[in-house]
């Protein structure tokens, strides 16, 4: 057996389904990290879509493309509500909003960055300038501090957060890769209980503690994947003759 399968390390799981078993249910609410392609927990978005669980209301940057990632989700209708700052690439999110078939609650990109961080800190709200005077601001308080108008927006906590590491040990400590790193960390701490899945599952003290994005005190439950790591779009040129 696996060191880090022993029973003595209760954080780590087998296989994606088995990591979410108990812990889903009907409307609740996930955050799912990555931004595009890029650090999205693939294996347990599978996971869920394969649970049934239906009226997701789901926090991500965006919802990935077609038929890959959140968007999983969308084609078999198991999401009621977005809270995004891009539609991006992905056509049937874009035909569902249209049609009036999902609820988009739309955000600036460093708002929805700022509303999970300070979730996670246990800050219930915050001002920021960005939005007023459009329509992101109707509705919402504003306030005046040094001459300037500000929105009060609301942090995000979610029933359930899922996030996507590079390594990870049995404790749950998580290194991210590069730009991978995105939404992930912030929003390891904002769920109510965060699954993670990484590419390995290290020796506990084999990471350096000072190059530890997310401390294992955020993460309940990490299992080890395998990823496909689509590219979202790729451009090319021809190249040019000798």
């Amino acid at each position: 057996m696996s060191e880090n399968l022993k029973p003595e390390n209760p954080k780590v799981y087998p296989d994606a389904k088995t990591a979410l078993a108990g812990l889903t249910f009907d409307t609740m609410t996930v955050m799912s990290g990555g931004f595009g392609l890029c650090g999205i927990p693939e294996n347990l978005i599978a996971a869920l879509r394969d649970s049934g669980v239906k009226g997701l209301t789901v926090i991500s940057n965006n919802a990935g493309v077609d038929g890959f990632g959140l968007g999983q989700l969308l084609e078999t209708r198991q999401i009621k509500k977005m809270i995004s700052s891009y539609v991006g690439e992905n056509k049937e999110f874009e035909r569902q909003y249209l049609a009036g078939e999902l609820e988009l609650e739309f955000n600036p990109q460093g708002t929805l960055a700022e509303r999970i961080r300070a979730g996670g800190a246990g800050i219930p709200g915050f001002y920021t300038a960005t939005g007023v005077g459009t329509v992101v601001a109707e509705g919402k308080e504003l306030k005046e501090f040094n001459g300037k108008t500000y929105v009060l927006e609301t942090g995000l906590i979610a029933d359930l957060s899922i996030v996507k590491a590079w390594k990870g040990d049995a404790r749950g400590n998580l290194v991210f890769r590069k730009t991978a790193r995105n939404f992930n960390p912030m929003m390891a701490t904002a769920g109510n209980i965060c699954v993670a899945e990484v590419e390995e599952i290290v020796p506990v003290g084999s990471l350096d503690p000072d190059h530890i994005h997310t401390p294992g005190i955020y993460v309940d439950r990490i299992v080890q994947g395998t990823f496909e790591k689509r590219i979202e779009q790729r451009t090319v040129r021809s190249r040019e003759s000798a």
